[in-house]
């Protein structure tokens, strides 16, 4: 069966406005081209994946989509935008080398290395190069004084690029045509991540036009960016950012930011347009990319779509390989303790989203621990209520029972929001009080008073912030603060505008880890790994 509907866009100069931008589904721009010169167009079909993050569970339907997608077109590459690393258990025990014999089965064209690609140092990396069965490619990131990477790695553009190593860029050809394809990684992961001091991360810019200039000198007009910078990220580097200010890249095949673009994003700023595509998080989907150049290498007409891996049986050599060699140590590690709670914790409907409990307030707390590690300044935490699925009892904490309690693998995400913008997501938080909502904001950094009997919009009362960590001062409505929620918040999850219009500014940062992974660091921290949480008066309602 045939998944996909196909539907070429051809394209005219147009200007790619900002507000378009905002909306996660970018509808592509649909007109016809004018004054192209004559030649028989080359038609190619990217295949993309990007944060997989480690969810192998759905594998074997990707790598069946995979498959079909080969059968159905004739010129075709498989490329990852990075953040393979990281996310769920197989990562724990294998380390990223159960993906990477996924990834080899799939006959990947090439890589980029993503932040969490550095979780683990570079010694950890260098096992995951080595065994890869296709290139990577990074021409921001310099290895050379780094002891595990630099034989791996060198700075060259090479058309004869060889498996399990490192270029800055790549020439692949596909049925006698030359494509580019050249990586770039978020200059964040100095701070987000831990790629150690022999690593550098260069200009972005730069070094992307370095990229244009090398393949153009080697006669190469198809140009791909493969990217780990984020569509629209906060933290000093993004994909539109990149297609605005660097000329003659055709297609930006990103990640990161973790967007589910179910259409290509369409920016014209210079001579030649550039088609950005991203495909969500988790292995949910495959990317697919149609594009059609002309003889100059100008992208002339695109088709994108997600395809959601779940419409896919099985492909069964994947499947065997996965439920044999790699399901059942996962399956064991959910048995294991993490920690110990002399106190039940309480979570779940209605409780976690009706008022403070101590379980939230545990979750907060380890989630602004977090945060402090990677920008100190975040004073500030917040969780929905409707993220913390479940109770746990007194006595052992399991694996199983944190991915009970927290089951989305939701992400870290740092904002900056002023005290204004903080007390009307507060108001957001208990419009529905004293009735549950998912919406409900459990706090860590801050408490604050409200009166349920009031109009949604006017309960709030008083807001305290923790600035020094340790004493309560009144919230400053014109001050900026950094505050730590998760990406689905973030991006305006459970209605809360107000930090999706901080998203869309560009004013949050997505160092990506995992909520259950805080957690569970954030309980071995603590003295015997045992936690004795209580509810503590950080949310009130004064009419009780």
């Amino acid at each position: 069966m045939n998944y996909r509907n196909k539907f070429y866009r051809k394209l005219l100069s147009v200007a790619a406005s900002a507000a378009l931008l905002t909306s996660i589904a970018v509808p592509a721009v649909s007109a016809n081209m004018k004054g192209m010169k004559p030649g028989k167009p080359f038609e190619l079909t990217i295949m993309h994946t990007n944060d997989t993050h480690a969810h192998l569970d759905s594998v074997a339907k990707r790598i069946a989509a995979i498959n079909q997608v080969r059968e159905e077109n004739a010129n075709t590459l498989l490329l990852d935008a990075g953040d393979v690393f990281s996310g769920t258990l197989y990562f724990n025990e294998f380390q990223g080398l159960a993906d990477l014999e996924f990834m080899n089965l799939a006959g990947y064209d090439a890589m980029t290395f993503g932040n969490h690609e550095f979780d683990k140092g570079t010694a950890t990396l260098a096992d995951f190069v080595k065994g890869a069965e296709f290139p990577f490619v990074s021409a921001n990131v310099n290895f050379e004084n780094d002891e595990n990477m630099s034989m791996l790695a060198n700075s060259e553009f090479s058309s004869e690029a060889n498996d399990g190593e490192v270029y800055s860029g790549v020439v692949k050809e596909v049925n006698g045509e030359k494509i580019g394809i050249f990586g770039l990684t978020t200059a964040e992961t100095v701070d987000i991540s831990s790629p150690g001091e022999g690593v550098e991360f260069e200009d972005y810019i730069d070094e992307a036009k370095e990229a244009v200039k090398a393949f153009e000198e080697q006669g190469v007009n198809k140009i791909i960016a493969l990217t780990h910078i984020g569509l629209n990220d906060g933290g000093g580097d993004n994909d539109l950012t990149l297609a605005e200010e660097v000329e003659g890249i055709d297609v930006i095949v990103g990640g990161h930011t973790h967007v589910k673009l179910t259409e290509p994003v369409f920016i014209e700023a210079g001579k030649e347009p550039t088609v950005i595509v991203q495909a969500n998080e988790y292995g949910k989907f495959l990317g697919t990319l149609d594009v059609k150049f002309n003889k100059n290498g100008r992208v002339i007409e695109y088709a994108g779509e997600l395809l959601d891996v779940k419409n896919f049986e099985d492909d069964e050599v994947t499947a065997q390989i996965l439920n044999e060699k790699y399901k059942p140590a996962v399956d064991e590690m959910k048995n294991t303790v993490i920690g110990n709670t002399t106190v039940d914790l309480i979570g779940g409907n209605p409780a976690a989203r009706t008022g403070e409990t101590n379980l939230g307030n545990l979750i907060t707390d380890g989630m602004l621990a977090k945060a402090k590690t990677i920008n100190p300044d975040t004073v500030i935490a917040v969780q929905n209520g409707g993220g913390i699925r479940t109770s746990v009892n007194a006595g052992d904490i399991t694996m199983a029972k944190v991915l009970e309690v927290m089951p989305f693998g939701n992400s870290l995400a740092i904002m900056q929001l002023t005290g204004a913008e903080i007390k009307e997501a507060l108001e957001h938080s208990v419009k529905d009080a004293p009735t549950a909502s998912g919406g409900f904001l459990q706090v860590s950094g801050l408490k604050f008073t409200y009166d349920s009997s009031l109009p949604a919009g006017q309960r709030v009362q008083s807001v305290e912030v923790k600035e020094d960590g340790v004493n309560y001062v009144s919230l400053d409505s014109n001050k900026t603060y950094a505050v730590a929620t998760n990406t689905f918040t973030a991006k305006g999850g459970d209605g809360y505008e107000v930090f999706g219009k901080a998203y869309n500014e560009g004013r949050v940062s997505e160092p990506g880890f995992v909520d259950w992974e805080i957690f569970t660091e954030y309980v071995n921290q603590q003295e015997n790994n045992t936690v004795s949480p209580v509810v503590e008066g950080r949310i009130v309602d004064v009419t009780n």
